[in-house]
């Protein structure tokens, strides 16, 4: 058992190339203070390795799940939502699609699926499509877009927000196509949008792809209808009331004071 340890031991350091330790392991490799060192070294490069892939995935703030008000929306399939992070879906390179109209969440699962995707370990990237689109759509050189469609490409997970609030041209069809055909059975892509697919056709007018992109994204996708008011709508609502509220009780306050 204790050469079974060992053994495990080593095997750590060496993942962690922690080659001085190596270099003298028959003389310390038994020592009390080894484990406790190999698991502080484990620790913080977890620590920073997910710290950097935080700050590359450009995630933002948002609402945890935890804080999700499930009651608002009029539909919506929470247990699959709550599979969803589980992350099987990344298994076999699935995608994944909330559908809904604005304001109702969508972009909020989609980045807490996402932040699942990076507590585990995994490189995710983030970007609403108008500025995704934008981006690649104003390289004029061949080898800066190759560069710029492999950091699309490249992530575990990516999350394309906001498809179909905004119209784009043949050239902006052909560049989310080609960035879905190179993603296509290799990583997961996320997309959100509040048009159903048979409407993409008017989010990319005249674009020949439209079909075959919509075919790719949607073999082996899971798709999460979210339907109800907007919860930003919903907010305004209550910060209103809460501020109507203020001002009776002040009134009532300085009326009070009055009499």
């Amino acid at each position: 058992m204790i050469q079974n340890n060992l053994e495990h031991m080593r095997a750590r350091a060496l993942a962690l190339r922690l080659n001085g330790l190596l270099e003298h392991w028959g003389e310390v490799g038994a020592a009390d203070w080894v484990a406790p060192l190999i698991q502080w070294e484990e620790d913080e490069r977890a620590r920073r390795s997910l710290a950097r892939r935080l700050r590359d995935a450009h995630l933002g703030k948002f609402r945890a799940l935890a804080d999700f008000d499930w009651t608002w929306p009029r539909r919506i399939e929470r247990a699959a939502i709550e599979e969803l992070m589980s992350l099987s879906f990344m298994k076999d390179a699935s995608n994944v699609v909330f559908l809904g109209p604005n304001g109702v969440g969508k972009s909020t699962l989609a980045m807490n699926v996402a932040h699942q995707a990076l507590v585990q370990g995994h490189t995710v990237l983030f970007a609403s499509a108008s500025q995704m689109l934008g981006e690649l759509a104003a390289l004029d050189s061949d080898s800066m877009l190759r560069r710029r469609l492999r950091r699309y490409t490249q992530p575990e997970v990516l999350v394309i927000d906001e498809v179909g609030y905004l119209s784009y041209s043949n050239r902006h069809a052909d560049l989310l196509f080609e960035l879905v055909s190179r993603r296509y059975q290799n990583h997961s892509t996320i997309v959100t949008t509040n048009r159903p697919f048979a409407e993409w056709s008017e989010v990319f007018p005249n674009a020949a792809c439209v079909v075959s992109l919509v075919d790719r994204l949607m073999h082996r996708a899971e798709v999460i209808a979210v339907d109800g008011e907007s919860y930003r709508l919903k907010e305004a609502r209550e910060r209103n009331e809460a501020r109507a509220r203020q001002r009776g009780a002040k009134k009532a306050g300085r009326e009070g004071v009055g009499a």
